[in-house]
């Protein structure tokens, strides 16, 4: 993960190359943009998905205009915790950013095939290790030969950009790179 408008990698990235081959935050993961992800996801504010879709979009305008990906594609919830919350924040920022930056939406590229724990209730080894073939392709003639961008609304470990990331290469996208609302410090 860049440093948010930055073009270095991070520690994380140094030590171990995750699959994605970039992935850039808008913001930081602290203060009101924290309290506002919280109660988008949490506390069911869907219609603040607006503001921080549009605020992600011109910060990162430039970064998906360089990297010109082919379709964004959100990451899953699985069924179960789509039921409980109502909605998948993912999807409903790449909306937002679809039409803001004109690039096709794949909504259902990707499913979540098992559920797992909530990643924010565990540690980062666990956090790897919870998600392992958590992911498949719902169709890869969609992604086959594709730059696909990921959509997430907080960057932490990068696990589940990693696990995204992997199901959608051993499908046979050509690139995936990502972009998230906000990293983690």
């Amino acid at each position: 993960m860049a440093g948010v408008g930055d073009d270095h990698p991070c520690g994380s990235c140094i030590i171990k190359h995750p699959p994605y081959s970039v992935a850039r935050a808008a913001l930081r993961y602290e203060g009101a943009c924290r309290t506002l992800i919280h109660a988008f996801k949490y506390q069911y504010k869907s219609h603040l998905r607006r503001p921080l879709g549009l605020l992600t979009a011109q910060i990162l305008a430039s970064f998906a205009a360089d990297l010109k990906p082919e379709l964004l594609v959100p990451t899953p919830l699985h069924i179960s915790r789509l039921r409980s919350r109502g909605f998948n924040q993912s999807v409903l920022l790449a909306e937002v950013l679809a039409r803001q930056w004109g690039i096709p939406l794949l909504r259902q590229g990707l499913v979540r095939i098992r559920p797992t724990v909530p990643q924010m209730e565990l540690n980062r080894e666990q956090r790897l290790r919870n998600l392992r073939g958590a992911f498949s392709v719902k169709d890869a003639s969609l992604v086959a030969n594709r730059r696909i961008m990921l959509v997430d609304d907080v960057f932490t470990t990068g696990s589940t950009l990693a696990e995204c990331a992997r199901a959608l290469l051993q499908a046979g996208c050509s690139d995936v790179c990502a972009v998230t609302v906000a990293h983690a410090p």
